[in-house]
């Protein structure tokens, strides 16, 4: 049995290629799932893993993944027929086609010129309804993997991991609250046990790790990427640069994270730190920076069924060549290449 961590970051719909990825995961027997650290749509993918999990096992878990995608999408049908995936068009048509459709293109507007407060009793949160009819006794049970969602204090600007108890309607929806588009979301601070208001945890922590260091969990902490770290073309059209700065913003803290990882098993490897003072974790990554590097904030934002379909199929594409490649590694060796990642 091969014992992991998962950290799940957020991204508005195109984490469907996290449920892919999760589905994926769930149908191996030898994998097992012993914390989720999420942000976003991360929070939302690993509150279903726990609760489905509770619920009925991998099979729970799945069922409940798909529920929430079902929600996201309103689609009628979760397969396409094999003929049909030929003949849909590429997901990065689909994401520029939205990008610069007028009506896409106003609702953007929009929400530079004006603030979420300016709604008034028109104001709604779509991921409100779907957050609600969460199971809580399920998602924030003692029995299943570790659950921790993170969301930004909109008054210290510091990250805050919520978990066990604290876990609610209110922090699932904080940790995918933007701020240009969603009014703050006030909820109860695990640390001060105040009410507090929350932005996306994208910002401090997407996702965080830290909660995975525990002692008592597995060392191997399994990434799964959504927003792209490397690209390969500069960006020219204000759209592109806004996309690439939304990336870079999410990206910060996990590269933080990642650097700090990289020099502990650098103070390790040569003898400045001995074995067991801090944990020595072992970082392996799940992503397709291809597939992401053509899609825009557009499809983000906006959920197409069939885009949600064929994210979740390129999510289980990469989790199985992940596996094919570096199940073996798991538990022994990392399979992530932090030194080449900041040299």
């Amino acid at each position: 049995m091969k014992r992991i961590n998962l950290a799940l970051q957020g991204g508005g719909a195109h984490g469907a290629f996290t449920w892919g990825v999760l589905d994926r995961l769930l149908e191996d027997e030898e994998i097992e799932i012993a914390a989720i650290s999420g942000t976003s749509a991360g929070a939302l993918n690993g509150a279903a893993v726990k609760s489905g999990m509770i619920r009925g096992g991998r099979e729970g878990a799945r069922e409940m993944l798909n529920w929430v995608w079902t929600e996201v999408g309103q689609l009628e049908s979760l397969k396409l027929p094999e003929w049909m995936n030929a003949w849909l068009p590429h997901p990065g048509v689909l994401s520029l086609a939205v990008e610069y459709s007028p009506v896409f293109a106003l609702g953007d507007g929009l929400t530079r010129a004006m603030s979420p407060y300016s709604w008034g009793p028109l104001y709604q949160n779509p991921v409100q309804p779907i957050a609600e009819r969460f199971d809580f006794d399920e998602v924030c049970a003692d029995a299943g993997p570790a659950l921790y969602i993170c969301a930004t204090s909109v008054r210290d600007g510091k990250v805050r991991v919520f978990s066990g108890r604290h876990i609610s309607t209110e922090a699932i929806l904080a940790s995918a609250c933007l701020p240009t588009v969603f009014q703050a979301v006030w909820a109860e601070d695990p640390i001060t046990g105040e009410r507090e208001p929350f932005w996306d945890g994208g910002y401090t922590g997407n996702p965080a790790l830290f909660p995975l260091f525990r002692p008592e969990l597995p060392d191997d902490v399994l990434i799964v990427n959504i927003n792209p770290l490397k690209i390969d073309r500069l960006p020219v059209t204000p759209q592109e640069i806004q996309n690439r700065i939304n990336e870079i913003s999410f990206n910060s803290s996990l590269l933080r994270e990642l650097r700090a990882i990289e020099f502990v098993q650098r103070l390790i490897q040569e003898g400045r730190m001995e074995e067991g003072v801090m944990k020595r974790v072992l970082v392996h990554m799940v992503a397709d920076d291809e597939l992401m590097n053509r899609l825009s904030v557009a499809t983000k934002i906006v959920p197409i069924s069939t885009v949600i379909l064929q994210l979740k199929e390129a999510g289980r594409r990469a989790a199985s060549q992940f596996l094919a490649g570096h199940r073996d590694d798991l538990n022994v060796r990392q399979s992530a290449d932090l030194v080449r990642m900041f040299n």
